[in-house]
């Protein structure tokens, strides 16, 4: 039979335990060693160090050693006190290896890493160019409408300029149909660049009175690694018909976010929605619209397919009807398109104008329009009395997207400084739909437009030219844009009285022009110093050393500033507004996400 290791030694009694400890008190071996062993171990082993570990364990093995009588005892305990010693160490090796654990670095699929960024080569510059005004051949059934042909008089011309390099080389660049069809080489592929000791002089590649019938595309190619500084304007004016008058309109990039204000479907009024896709990709469409009374939920507004090298139209009264205040807000999942919103008035038998709505600027709580050219007050006046002419004066209208209500502060400026508007100049604009704000009693004059609010919206204003009912009108939206930087590429048209209208709304800029012209010379620069608060009428000259002017190159520097050409007709009640667009965006660097 087994034999315990502690046979035949005689069972200590609570007296003899008493008397090992130096107490006169009985003690439960079992609650003594565990409570000791539970004090070394959330004590002593966790002071950080050997010496309180090596002291309890003293204390714990003193208690079996000392006092007479206690061989046998000894021998038990000293077992119990290795087994506490043990578990004991392991603890605090445990305890060691969580902290170090804790000090040691993560594994890489624990930490938060921030997505690399990574520079994106330079593509082409692409301005897509409206095609000519259209005049529908009746209400269709649906939103896609048919087109009669447009007056004997009707020409549609675009002008563009390219600039060269800073080692004086022009990019390979055209001008083409949507299609792919070419309509004018501009310049040659140059190859590989080689550095320039010195900058060269500036160089233009022009195009000048191009004729089209459809929409059109000016493509520059980037050139070591850097995007193409270039410009186009379409230019359509019209002496007779329903569509007589002026609209043009800059030759705008693709984009997969637009923000349109200004269109009107009301009767008499005819919007009718472009969309082009100058890419390979086909874009999917959807059109969110704003009233004012709200948003509107249209059937027939989502998932518009536009195939690649297409133009889709569509006919907002199909969507929206008797609307007078409408905004469209498109949105392009798959290639990027360009939105143009083709908008005509016809009073009974009087043609009221034809404008290209294009978008401005997106949602935010500040939206500057320049170019806006308000007539005398009270001709105004006397022509809005008038049953169909309540859009024939100047208004600022205001796009909220979200639900909560805007408080909108209004102030114009002009050549001498802030003008009052009359009633106050702060408006409440109600959230989800569009607030018009008439501009009526305001002086004659042109003037830079600045809205600020507590949330975000889009903007626009109107301008009108005519003040006779029985005589034709016109009129022209200039939307919000974004504030200069260098080297805008700014094509005007060669007919009409031309204008830059520059304003500075805030503190003082220092605009700088210089003329481009038709036969691709950039000519002597010129100056213009804003006075915060304020804005300048420059006029575009005819010509410049005998050549005509084509175009300009402008930068700002300073305080923020703001630049439309304001195009009208001498001796006519024509008028055309194209805002300044953004400049050529320099190298790029997105953000690198993977995941599924």
């Amino acid at each position: 039979m087994h034999k315990d290791e502690n046979d035949g030694v005689p069972e200590p009694t609570r007296d003899d335990v008493a008397s090992a400890t130096g107490t006169g008190a009985p003690v439960n071996d079992f609650d003594a060693d565990a409570h000791d062993a539970a004090a070394i171990s959330d004590t002593d082993a966790n002071a950080g160090g050997a010496a309180p570990l090596a002291a309890g364990l003293k204390r714990l093995s003193g208690r079996g050693t000392s006092g007479p009588g206690n061989s046998g005892r000894g021998n038990s305990v000293r077992g119990r006190v290795a087994g506490i010693a043990s578990a004991v160490a392991i603890v605090a090796a445990a305890g060691t290896l969580v902290a170090a654990a804790s000090m040691a670095p993560q594994s890489a699929g624990s930490r938060r890493l921030e997505a690399p960024l990574t520079a994106v080569p330079a593509g082409s510059n692409v301005g897509i160019c409206p095609g000519p005004a259209r005049l529908l051949e009746g209400t269709p059934v649906g939103t896609d409408p048919q087109f009669s042909p447009e007056s004997a008089t009707a020409r549609t011309l675009v002008n563009a300029a390219v600039l060269s390099t800073n080692a004086g080389v022009l990019p390979g660049s055209r001008l083409a149909e949507l299609n792919g069809t070419a309509l004018a080489e501009i310049a040659k592929d140059p190859g590989t660049p080689t550095a320039a000791a010195t900058p060269a002089a500036l160089l233009a590649g022009v195009v000048s009175q191009r004729a089209v019938d459809s929409v059109s595309v000016l493509s520059a190619d980037a050139v070591g690694n850097q995007q193409a500084t270039a410009g186009a304007v379409m230019n359509y004016t019209a002496t007779d018909g329903d569509l007589q008058g002026s609209a043009a309109a800059g030759c705008q990039p693709p984009s997969n976010d637009l923000w349109l204000v200004g269109a009107n479907t009301a009767l008499g009024r005819t919007a009718v929605l472009n969309l082009s896709n100058a890419s390979s990709t086909p874009a999917t469409v959807s059109l969110d619209l704003y009233g004012a009374q709200g948003q509107i939920q249209a059937p027939g507004s989502r998932g518009l397919l536009v195939a690649p090298g297409t133009t889709r139209s569509i006919v907002l009264a199909g969507l929206a009807p008797d609307q007078e205040k409408l905004s469209i807000h498109a949105r392009s999942a798959g290639g990027p398109v360009t939105a143009v919103i083709q908008q005509s008035t016809l009073r009974g038998l009087t043609p009221g104008g034809v404008d290209f709505i294009v978008p401005g600027a997106a949602p935010a709580t500040r939206q500057v329009m320049s170019g806006v050219d308000i007539q005398d007050p009270a001709s105004a006046k006397a022509l809005t009395a008038k049953q169909g002419f309540a859009d024939a004066a100047a208004a600022l209208q205001i796009a909220v997207p979200g639900p909560a209500d805007a408080v909108v502060e209004i102030k114009l400026y002009g050549r001498d400084g802030q003008k009052a508007l009359p009633g106050g100049g702060v408006v409440t604009a109600k959230g989800g739909s569009v607030t018009e704000v008439s501009l009526a009693g305001v002086p004659a004059g042109q003037y830079t437009v600045a809205a600020s609010a507590d949330v975000s919206f889009a903007a626009a204003v109107r301008v009108t030219r005519g003040q006779k009912s029985e005589s034709a009108t016109d009129f022209a939206w200039s939307p919000s844009s974004a504030r200069l930087g260098s080297q805008h590429v700014v094509a005007v048209p060669r007919s009409g009285e031309r204008y830059l209208v520059l304003g500075a709304p805030d503190d003082r800029a220092k605009i700088t022009y210089t003329p481009i012209t038709a036969d691709g010379k950039v000519r002597t620069a010129a100056t213009a110093d804003l006075a915060g608060g304020t804005t300048a009428l420059i006029k575009v000259p005819g010509e410049v050393g005998g050549a005509d002017v084509l175009g300009y190159v402008v930068s700002a520097s300073g305080d923020a500033a703001y630049g439309t050409v304001l195009l009208e007709q001498d001796g006519r009640a024509d008028i055309a507004t194209v805002a300044v667009a953004p400049g050529a965006a320099g190298q790029e660097q997105v953000a690198v996400k993977l995941g599924y």
